[in-house]
């Protein structure tokens, strides 16, 4: 038996196909982009989702024998977007990203509305569904009344390979309409943005039967077995079953496009006044808390781009030592900002510039404005009473030693990379195809990676990291007020 992962990222389609024993056998991945129409606007058209996904399938087809053997399909993907399809299930008009800021004036007004933080557990962000439903019913009123069904990226990709509209909970936590401590929607939040339950796909746990494989799209894939298709996961539930953060005082750090730390909690534990989301998880009973930052691994990319270099070459400049904080600071919010400031208005920039400024200067700022955004999350999630001991680094910032040992640092809490091999989202959605598959219960399949090396903080400049950090939140003040 094989199982296959599959993770819709921001920039592209990945599947993982993984043996019944849980190691990997291989992958496949195609890319695509996101339009971005005014101004703070991120839309994606779901078409080139399933061109991505049948490229992936058919490459898979052709390179791995092993897929003839498929018996379990799990989907991550990128959460908050709104996908709006009509009563035949064709889409309305593109997908409306997680990145996505438009709809913040209408957050702000759902934010306000009695009981909807009590219900959703969490402040309502620009980036979530329900707000960007608020604008399409304002600005496209034509599109919101043919709108028939919601689903988030995943719930299309399970739309696509089922035929039927169903969701997880880890997904749906994030769309201001989920009452996310009874795993069920609420009708009075769906009703405060003038939605309706029939909009909704049926709620699944991430590692439940959702459907199987359609006949006719297994036929085409060459599969002559039932194959079953998963709940799935948000990405970074899924990250969590890859990564193995189920229990309390297990999380991550990932520094991809955005930068998440994420800790897994035992009980629901909301509070949304520090800007942490607290979400189901993707197993049953679980539920886990994470600060968002909307530029983390982005910023670096950014920084290469305008300066002709690679990530990977500006990051090795600044070798593996790490130094004091530099006089150059850089504010990472070139999106806007959610954990803890939710704030989408505000946006980056570098001070403390000077003649002398050299391009590594300018590096080290970057890194030094993500670390400060990262620890803005730490100290969140330590408010909700989240204990963080030791925390796993992903992502591809993770490959930077000297990024990781700064943000040891500045956590006071040692960080562990992994060992080489497959640990993130897709992996995590492949163990949740596995689990609805076969039954096994999550305990045996979910488990944590060998750690390759532990990178501890540098005691001697914490205190110097630690006035910087400070320096910095008072650099977000001002740069707001001038704003």
């Amino acid at each position: 038996m094989t199982f296959l992962g599959i993770d819709l990222g921001t920039s592209g389609l990945r599947a993982l196909l993984v043996g019944e024993d849980g190691v990997p056998i291989g992958s496949t991945e195609h890319h695509y982009e996101a339009t971005h129409p005014q101004h703070g606007w991120s839309e994606q058209d779901p078409a080139d989702w399933i061109t991505a996904l049948e490229a992936a399938i058919q490459q898979m087809r052709n390179t791995y024998p092993e897929f003839s053997q498929l018996r379990g399909i799990g989907v991550a993907g990128h959460m908050h977007g709104a996908t709006l399809l009509d009563t035949s299930g064709a889409v309305l008009r593109p997908c409306i990203l997680w990145n996505d800021q438009r709809s913040h004036a209408e957050a702000t007004e759902l934010d306000a509305t009695a009981k909807v933080r009590e219900l959703s557990g969490n402040i309502v962000f620009p980036g979530f569904t329900a707000p960007k439903l608020k604008w399409v019913g304002k600005n496209e009123p034509d599109v919101f009344k043919a709108t028939a069904k919601v689903l988030l990226p995943a719930a299309y990709i399970n739309f696509y390979l089922t035929g039927d509209y169903v969701a997880d909970m880890s997904d749906s936590a994030g769309t201001s309409w989920l009452d996310v401590s009874n795993r069920a929607w609420s009708d009075y939040l769906l009703d405060a943005s003038n939605m309706r339950r029939d909009q909704m796909p049926r709620l699944v746990e991430g590692s439940d039967a959702a459907g199987t494989l359609r006949k006719a799209l297994a036929q085409d894939w060459g599969l002559e077995q039932t194959v079953t298709v998963a709940g799935g996961a948000g990405d970074n539930a899924a990250a969590a079953c890859g990564i193995g953060a189920l229990d309390e005082c297990q999380g991550f750090v990932s520094l991809g496009t955005s930068g998440v730390l994420l800790a897994a909690r035992d009980g629901y534990n909301p509070a949304p006044e520090t800007a942490v989301h607290t979400f189901c998880h993707a197993l049953p009973g679980r539920w886990y808390q994470m600060g968002v930052m909307l530029s983390a691994a982005d910023s670096l990319n950014w920084f290469a781009r305008i300066s002709g270099q690679t990530p990977s070459d500006l990051t090795t400049a600044l070798g593996n030592h790490l130094q004091a904080p530099g006089e150059v600071r850089f504010l990472p919010y070139l999106s806007g900002e959610r954990t803890p400031h939710n704030d989408a208005e505000i946006r980056g920039g570098f001070t403390g510039l000077s003649a002398a400024t050299t391009r590594e200067d300018l590096t080290r700022a970057v890194l030094e404005g993500v670390a400060y955004g990262l620890r803005d999350s730490f100290d969140a999630l330590a408010a909700t009473d989240a204990k963080l001991d030791k925390i796993i680094a992903i992502g591809g910032g993770s490959a930077s030693r000297y990024w990781v040992q700064l943000i040891s640092t500045l956590f006071g809490v040692p960080l562990q990379l992994p060992g080489s091999g497959e640990f993130g989202a897709a992996l995590g959605a492949a163990r949740l195809g596995m689990i609805a598959a076969t039954g096994v219960p999550p305990e045996r399949i979910v488990t944590s990676p060998d750690i390759q090396e532990e990178v501890y903080p540098d005691e001697s400049l914490s205190d110097r990291f630690d006035e910087a950090y400070q320096s910095f939140r008072d650099a977000y003040q001002g740069i707001k007020a001038i704003q």
